[in-house]
């Protein structure tokens, strides 16, 4: 019998691993060898090592795009191998490693390609993704802020959404995510975090600084709309699931939630996290928000109520559109189809482009 995380994963989180782009087979055949949760990331990672290897082949042997394929899968079955598994940080961090080094050989031979770079912050900087859609000189972008336990390497299903429709994509590790997370602890005040990443976009000759929309994810969801409340140069914000205020709804969070948060915030113990959560809030913020919002939740989200977005859209100053899934479960990445299209055909309007 699995012990009690490991039937978690597989309950809550096989919507979010297909959806983002871990084959079903793969899901299943690996979480059902799984006994203990302390075998997670390396039975992960066993199977990351195997898109690898096929994808290293290709690569071998001059069939560029379909090894971008298989480093693309490999990255994301590396990145689900760590995502959480704070409990083994040197074995966390050896898959996390992982996957940035697959992600990375995969870029080049995307279609669009991509570029790694680094974004100064305060004498440090955040890694960073940027794909820019083909044919397009000065391209509006879209700024994807990670949550809580998703990196970058996570995010090839999402940025195409965008690409397609002409938006290039700027995915970013800011305070306590994905490659800062060892560094740069989690922080309140991500609008700090977005500032930089715009400023930067500012300086390159093939973005639009013009037409910077938002993205979040989860805690990105909170981060997102906390940023578009400080920085105006923000013209449109998606919110997926965000909470309102963090230490709210702290009490509910899985014991693995709260761990996560513990050490990517470089808490000492519970008691501090949670008052490093307590800055985590848009209460007296909300307000602020004038730019276009696009706010999704699901009413089966066990982590953040959906009336945490109902709240948001009542405070936030600008237009709102509201989508509520009846049977949603966090992200709803269970119902996808209900969101993810649209969320970036309204992003491409807010944005100035032609429907397509």
């Amino acid at each position: 019998m699995p012990d009690a995380l490991v039937q978690s994963a597989i309950h809550h989180w096989a919507p979010r691993f297909v959806s983002n782009g871990v084959p079903l087979t793969d899901f299943e055949e690996v979480t059902a060898r799984l006994e203990r949760w302390d075998e997670w990331c390396a039975a992960w990672s066993a199977r990351a090592a195997l898109h690898e290897g096929i994808g290293r082949s290709a690569l071998a042997d001059g069939f560029n795009l379909s090894a971008a394929q298989h480093l693309t899968t490999a990255a994301v079955c590396y990145h689900f191998a760590k995502f959480v598994f704070v409990t083994d940080v040197a074995q966390m961090r050896a898959a996390h490693m992982k996957a940035v080094e697959c992600r990375r050989l995969a870029l080049p031979h995307l279609r669009p390609a991509g570029e790694y770079l680094r974004i100064p912050f305060e004498g440090n900087s955040f890694a960073a993704i940027l794909r820019r859609p083909p044919g397009v000189a000065l391209a509006p972008v879209v700024v994807m802020c990670m949550g809580l336990d998703s990196a970058k390497e996570e995010m090839d299903s999402y940025e195409s959404l965008f690409l397609a429709r002409g938006m290039a994509t700027l995915t970013f590790d800011g305070p306590g995510q994905g490659e800062s997370e060892y560094e740069i602890p989690i922080r309140g005040d991500y609008e700090t975090a977005v500032k930089a990443v715009v400023d930067w976009i500012g300086q390159r000759g093939d973005l639009d600084a013009a037409r910077v929309g938002l993205w979040g994810v989860s805690l990105g969801g909170y981060y997102a709309p906390r940023a578009a409340a400080f920085e105006s140069r923000v013209k449109a914000c998606i919110a997926l699931s965000g909470p309102y205020d963090w230490a709210e709804v702290w009490p509910k969070l899985p014991e693995l939630t709260r761990e996560t948060f513990r050490v990517r915030a470089h808490a000492g113990t519970v008691d501090d996290a949670l008052r490093i959560g307590r800055t985590l809030s848009l209460k007296g913020v909300a307000g602020n928000i004038r730019c276009p919002l696009y706010l999704v939740a699901g009413t089966l989200d066990r982590i953040v109520p959906w009336q945490d977005a109902e709240r948001l859209a009542r405070e936030a100053k600008g237009p709102v559109e509201l989508v509520v899934i009846d049977d949603g479960n966090h992200v709803a990445n269970n119902r996808v189809y209900k969101y993810r299209t649209q969320s970036a055909d309204w992003m491409a309007r807010q944005l100035g482009l032609p429907r397509v």
